[in-house]
């Protein structure tokens, strides 16, 4: 189904598939899987079954499942599947407003609204872009490895920030943020490079979080404590901004 287009009167092929494993986590599967039948030979079974186990477990989270990425020129998709655990008023982070030496713009300053996906273990944990355009930062900051869950976990945690410019000028940021499990953040893009609203562009080892930037004038079409699938799930229309309330049940 991959490149394939499809749309809401029929159009395409869809079915159900098994998620391949990215290429980031082969290694490991094929690491663990070499341990378990190592100790399978030597009839260590103890060590055997749990390693067996491992193998899957170490699979089900390096999983990518393809995505149907709506298109359209003011979407702004969600860049991780999770949970949405903050929706605030916030100044972007420093480092995507400051003048890097590039000759781009940051963001301008003045409080946006901040859309943070926590992402669990059992999550997905390949990011995509939220829009379409050209990278124009990528900047990895070291930092602390508190629970991602929390607010200040923004400011304090490894992160690693990517802005994305559309052509027409429209900037949208989101950060990658480790947590108490991840301890690596995985760039796939660079800046100069060309992506396409959902295509793949890093991913966070072991449990973390995504903040989103949206532009002045948009507020979120999600709600608190809503799942949202990377690539798909709608967060705003740019230059929108409705009242969305709803019922959890």
């Amino acid at each position: 189904m991959s490149s394939e287009i499809l749309d809401n009167r029929g159009r395409g092929q869809a079915g159900w598939s098994w998620p391949s494993v990215h290429p980031e986590g082969r290694k490991f599967v094929l690491l663990a899987a070499v341990l378990s039948a190592f100790c399978a030979y030597m009839a260590w079974e103890t060590l055997a079954w749990p390693l067996g186990g491992l193998v899957l477990c170490i699979a089900a989270f390096f999983r990518d499942p393809h995505r149907v990425t709506p298109r359209g020129d003011n979407l702004i998709v969600a860049p991780a599947d999770g949970l949405i655990t903050l929706i605030q008023k916030v100044d972007p982070p420093r480092e995507l407003m400051m003048d890097d030496g590039s000759g781009v713009p940051g963001l301008p300053a003045g409080p946006v609204t901040r859309i943070s996906i926590f992402m669990s273990v059992f999550d997905v944990h390949i990011n995509r872009a939220p829009i379409g355009g050209t990278v124009r930062r990528v900047v990895y900051i070291p930092g602390r490895y508190m629970n991602a869950d929390l607010d200040k976990a923004s400011e304090e945690n490894e992160r690693q920030h990517i802005l994305i410019e559309r052509g027409d000028g429209q900037k949208i940021a989101f950060t990658q943020i480790a947590g108490l499990v991840a301890r690596r953040i995985v760039p796939f893009v660079k800046p100069g490079d060309m992506v396409a609203a959902g295509q793949r562009i890093g991913l966070i080892r072991f449990g973390s979080r995504v903040d989103v930037y949206l532009p002045a004038g948009t507020e979120p079409q999600v709600l608190m404590g809503q799942k949202t699938v990377a690539g798909e799930t709608v967060l705003a229309v740019a230059g929108q901004q409705p009242l969305i309330e709803g019922v959890s049940q």
